[in-house]
């Protein structure tokens, strides 16, 4: 079974993406339901966001609620949350206030409900060296307050410079018959170097790759 910051995941995950950002978003009960199935079928690493909807209505919140409801599956989940952006807008911040700013409100919202597994920001600020933004999150790690760092849509160099300043956990990119850049830009060689875990995002190519009937449940199998 693979691992993720120590722990046994299955190797399907699940994206939480289309629960809260879309036109329009399945009802709270449709949502509950599909992460308890997720969850009965060992789909235990979740991926979600704090720009996935809303400052309103966002994954968080989802998550909040689900272990609200189902306690005795927060210790069940591997929780990979992207941040890092400006509130409301889709402005990357990897600034220290900006990255404290991400953590302290995703904390606030799960509540104690369920510990932030790991951290990404959604994209790399390319205002802000990575050494710097990296080491913005590592305090939170070093404080317990987070269980490690992942990187989502990075080069190859730039995963070198960030796990030089703290142990990198996983590396979130595209990767299906449509995008298979990774295995020939050298990311893929550098993360198996380094030992850090890949978790491929839209293994169905955005749904081209499913029929339209199976499109509408892909959201367990597609870490869009």
């Amino acid at each position: 079974m693979p691992k993720l910051v120590g722990k046994e995941v299955g190797e399907v995950g699940f994206g939480l993406m289309g629960l809260t950002w879309r036109e329009t978003p399945p009802s709270q009960k449709q949502s509950l339901e599909a992460m308890r199935t997720a969850v009965k079928l060992g789909a235990t690493n979740w991926n979600g966001g704090e720009f996935y909807g809303t400052p309103q209505r966002n994954s968080l919140h989802l998550l909040n609620e689900y272990f609200t409801k189902y306690p005795e599956d927060a210790e069940k989940i591997v929780l990979s949350i992207k941040g890092g952006l400006v509130p409301g807008q889709m402005k990357v911040d990897g600034s220290k206030a900006g990255i404290q700013r991400s953590i302290d409100e995703c904390l606030r919202l799960l509540d104690g409900k369920k510990s932030l597994d790991l951290f990404e920001t959604g994209r790399v600020d390319l205002e802000v060296p990575i050494e710097d933004t990296i080491s913005y999150i590592a305090e939170y790690v070093k404080a317990g307050k987070l269980g490690g760092i992942s990187l989502s849509e990075v080069s190859a160099k730039t995963i070198r410079r960030a796990h030089a300043v703290h142990p990198i956990s996983a590396v979130e990119l595209e990767f299906s018959m449509y995008a298979t850049e990774l295995l020939e830009n050298d990311v893929a060689s550098t993360c198996a170097e380094l030992g850090i875990p890949i978790i491929a995002y839209s293994p169905m190519g955005r749904g081209f790759l499913v029929s339209t009937t199976c499109t509408t449940h892909s959201t367990c199998a597609d870490m869009d």
